[in-house]
């Protein structure tokens, strides 16, 4: 019988959990099926279609278009042959939707659009994808309506759409693919690292130095599967991560910190950050919503507490953006302003260590 795997909504960690790594591009697994040992030679396309409910040809070979269809591990044509017991993979880069995908009209911060490309500045709080838990109310369901009118978007086609993800409670910008080439040449960007990203944090600490480079691999972690840990860069867990930190201003307990993200692993700032011993503020997962540092008293105690509801998610926001457009070869650059409920935290810890010096 043919197996085919549903992600969770504790695989995927908001909405997140690589589940196959295929050229550096981390994806999800979809649908596995394993051909017999009598498997007659035929079309992957075929193979597929027969095996999955309310799927066309034509969206298969979309698939294999954009190189989501696996076989043994690797990418493949719509006309390659299936042969016995070849293990036939269906990944997105994008969790498994188990309904149709509803258009719905959820504000956009569009920063920019063309023909080709839109970046959007997404809110902390809304999800990327729909996935379990989230069926709709996301950035996809937003996608859907804002090209309600386009006979050229389609939300399902795996050629189209988000280049990348940013969690659930991670504010910032985001590029968004309207033609495969512009997918396909925006992937190859991320791939080798040419992009330009770059993000603020309330970390809790001052780092020391004040500057520097962390890299490490990145991986589930073995003790808890909703966290990601590191593992030593030349081992053989995880997988390689590298992000660029310097502090921006200290406020005597906490700091805001620049990043500058090399590679784009799950969570790799707030992990990064953790392993330095400086977890964002409020970051829940990692250990930030917790007081840190400070002073044993009463009225700091309240003072924090009043920051986090001041700032209720980990403190991060992807500030800036570049690539080079996938049509014109220009080098396109976006900053996206701190969000309100950052600006105002780290205003209160200013105050509050401006009124320590005195």
């Amino acid at each position: 019988m043919a197996e085919h795997i549903i992600v969770t909504e504790d695989e995927l960690d908001d909405g997140r959990d690589s589940v196959v790594d295929v050229d550096g591009r981390e994806l999800f697994e979809h649908f596995r099926f394993v051909a017999d040992k009598g498997q007659a030679l035929l079309r992957v396309d075929k193979f597929l279609v027969e095996r999955l409910q309310k799927s066309s040809r034509n969206r298969v070979q979309q698939a294999a278009d954009a190189g989501c269809i696996l076989v043994n591990g690797k990418p493949v044509k719509s006309n390659y042959r299936v042969k016995p017991l070849d293990v036939v993979q269906v990944v997105m880069d994008r969790p498994r939707y188990e309904f149709e995908i509803v258009a719905q009209d959820i504000p956009l911060d569009i920063v920019y659009e063309d023909k080709y490309v839109m970046v959007v500045n997404k809110p902390a709080g809304l999800v990327v994808h729909p996935g379990h838990g989230n069926y709709d109310g996301t950035l996809v369901n937003a996608l859907a309506w804002h090209f309600r009118n386009n006979p050229d978007y389609d939300v399902n086609d795996p050629r189209l759409g988000l280049v990348h993800r940013i969690d659930k409670d991670t504010s910032g910008l985001l590029v968004v693919a309207k033609t495969p080439d512009a997918k396909t040449d925006l992937g190859r960007q991320f791939f080798n690292k040419t992009t330009k990203r770059e993000y603020v944090a309330v970390v809790w600490g001052r780092p020391d130095p004040a500057a520097g480079t962390v890299a490490t691999n990145i991986g589930r972690s073995p003790k808890d599967r909703l966290q990601m840990t590191t593992f030593p860069l030349d081992g053989p867990e995880g997988k390689r991560a590298v992000t660029h930190y310097e502090l921006i201003e200290d406020f005597g307990f906490v700091s805001a910190v620049k990043c500058v993200l090399e590679t784009g692993r799950t969570h790799q700032i707030r992990v990064h950050m953790r392993s330095l011993g400086h977890p964002l503020f409020n970051d829940a997962r990692y250990g930030g919503d917790k007081i840190l540092r400070g002073v044993q008293s009463g009225s700091y105690q309240a003072f924090v507490n009043n920051c986090f509801e001041q700032c209720p998610r980990q403190a991060l926001h992807a500030r800036t953006l570049g690539f080079v457009h996938p049509e014109t070869g220009e080098e396109m650059f976006f900053t996206s302003e701190l969000p309100a409920d950052m600006t105002a935290l780290m205003e209160r810890w200013r105050t509050y260590a401006a009124g320590r010096k005195n």
